[in-house]
């Protein structure tokens, strides 16, 4: 009996979207799970910082795979911007670099937010995670060094603001993945003239996972408790349910599993996930278009 219920874990593989709380890391939410599903593979797809909350997406088991497609996922949040004020880190863990005066009316704010939408260059903050030179940005921060992170490239699809209570604003942030909400603040703050840092910060939708799809932690803790936490495992076929889905019958899914093409329809183009009649992630397929064909470039096995 004992040997079928390991057999089973080993074959869990899905999704679990978590609404963080504040005050953990990602990695201690990552932890959380493995100890409580029993499952070693897992793992998070894009870190929040303890002192932001929402939205959170675990890969469980073999699932842990769609990591780099499921992180590169668009990102929405809520953030309270701080007027007036600078810190080191950007946002309110910091040290106070510089205080001003508020002068900003409501209007020249949404003004202000217009400047950050569509395609943009952002330098990450000094405190993040980004390396430089084999060595994080914030180790060299923390250690005084001056640290030189280059711009990127992002998009911001949407910024609107949502409650304007000055010194303080509710902005709603709809970006691509390795968007630094603290950079927007901070940039913000300098282009109003007053200078900004961000106080609070909750991750309302990750891919094509919201809130309405995350359990609470404690919630979770509770089900690994009472052994029914499977309630809250999604299929990992679903992690990229943005992606089309092509169904393929059992001849063809024996042939992707062993890395063989399968057809495609005329003028098919770009990628798709490969999905067996039972429902099951088979692969993720990518078209040839020379000819026509379905190559898989990621394989599942049940």
């Amino acid at each position: 009996m004992e040997d079928s219920s390991f057999d089973l874990k080993n074959a869990i593989s899905g999704v679990l979207v978590v609404d963080k709380p504040v005050g953990l890391t990602s990695h201690d939410v990552v932890q959380i799970i493995r100890k409580g599903t029993n499952i070693r593979r897992a793992g998070h797809t894009g870190t929040l910082d303890p002192r932001a909350s929402g939205v959170l997406v675990i890969l469980v088991g073999p699932a842990v795979r769609l990591s780099e497609y499921v992180s590169a996922s668009d990102k929405r949040y809520q953030a309270i911007v701080r007027l007036g004020a600078t810190t080191d880190t950007y946002d309110a863990d910091g040290r106070v670099l510089s205080n001003a005066p508020v002068e900003v009316t409501e209007a020249q704010f949404e003004e202000a937010l217009k400047q950050f939408i569509g395609e943009i260059e952002q330098v990450p903050p000094p405190y993040s995670a980004v390396k430089v030179k084999g060595r994080k940005a914030y180790e060299m921060a923390r250690e005084g060094e001056e640290v030189d992170l280059q711009p990127r490239k992002i998009q911001v699809y949407n910024l609107e603001l949502l409650e304007w209570a000055p010194p303080e604003a509710v902005i709603d942030v709809y970006c691509s993945s390795g968007t630094y909400v603290r950079s927007l603040a901070h940039d913000l703050g300098n282009v109003l003239g007053c200078g900004a840092h961000l106080i609070g910060l909750r991750r309302t939708k990750s891919g094509r996972f919201t809130l309405r799809d995350a359990v609470p932690l404690r919630k979770l803790r509770d089900s690994f408790e009472a052994g029914n936490w499977y309630q809250y495992l999604i299929p990992a076929a679903e992690a990229l349910s943005d992606w089309p889905s092509v169904e393929l019958e059992t001849d063809q899914v024996e042939a992707i599993r062993h890395g063989h093409r399968v057809p495609a329809p005329p003028g098919t183009e770009g990628w798709a996930r490969g999905i067996s009649q039972q429902g099951e992630l088979v692969a993720l397929m990518e078209i040839d278009t020379a000819s026509n064909e379905w190559q898989p470039r990621k394989v599942f096995f049940s």
